[in-house]
C-alpha cells in the first residue's frame, strides 16, 4: 500500500523555485548537488512560504540571506 500525499506547491511554484536556486548557484559557482545547495533550497522553500514567492523576491531573499 502506497500513501500519497498531494504537494504543498503548485507545478508554478516548483517552477519559480528550481529557477532561482539554480541562478542562485550559478552566481556562487556552486554545485546544485553539493550540501550547500540542499541548504539554500530548504532555505528557498521556507523564504517561499513566508512571502518571497516571487521569482526577484526569492533570489534577492537568498542572496542577502546571512547563513548562505
Amino acid at each position: 500500500m502506497s500513501l500519497l500525499f498531494p504537494s504543498p506547491f503548485a507545478p508554478e511554484d516548483v517552477d519559480i523555485l528550481r529557477g532561482v536556486l539554480a541562478s542562485w548557484c550559478v552566481e556562487r559557482r556552486i554545485d546544485p548537488n553539493s550540501t550547500e545547495a540542499n541548504f539554500a533550497a530548504s532555505t528557498a522553500i521556507d523564504l517561499y512560504q513566508s512571502g518571497f514567492n516571487t521569482s526577484e523576491k526569492l533570489l534577492g531573499a537568498l542572496r542577502s540571506h546571512k547563513a548562505l
